[in-house]
């Protein structure tokens, strides 16, 4: 069992599919934003956010395997994306790896730009794990 807590801040709004506040003790894991890139450095999914997505939470996941963690131990979460009617798509993916009833904290953030013009979102992650 994850030490992760999601106390509820008094006099805030829930939070739509997030958090506010994740909190736990341990070690802190910081993951770059990942994109949609495989494992030989080619997008996949040019065009299709559902697509991206799907690979950009595969590689968070492999990311986060490589620390000693897993999504369960994720305080927080960055979404930048270029287009935030994406954002249901970003969401979707994301329920298939996060536990949807505490999910982490997150911001999302439309951007004019990525890296590349093929890089439709990109995530980066915060955990928390046990020493």
């Amino acid at each position: 069992m994850s030490p992760i807590s999601h106390p509820a801040p008094e006099g805030v709004a829930p939070g739509n599919g997030y958090s506010h506040v994740a909190t736990g003790p341990g070690r802190w894991v910081a993951i770059a934003g990942q994109v949609s890139l495989d494992a030989d450095g080619r997008f996949v999914g040019v065009g299709d956010p559902a697509a991206q997505a799907q690979q950009v939470f595969a590689n968070l996941e492999r990311c986060l395997t490589a620390a000693g963690a897993t999504f369960a131990d994720v305080v927080k979460l960055n979404f930048y994306v270029t287009d935030i009617a994406i954002l249901p798509a970003v969401r979707t993916a994301r329920d298939a790896y996060i536990d949807t009833a505490n999910p982490p904290a997150s911001t999302a953030v439309q951007v004019v730009a990525l890296f590349s013009p093929d890089a439709l979102l990109e995530i980066e992650a915060y955990a928390v794990v046990e020493d």
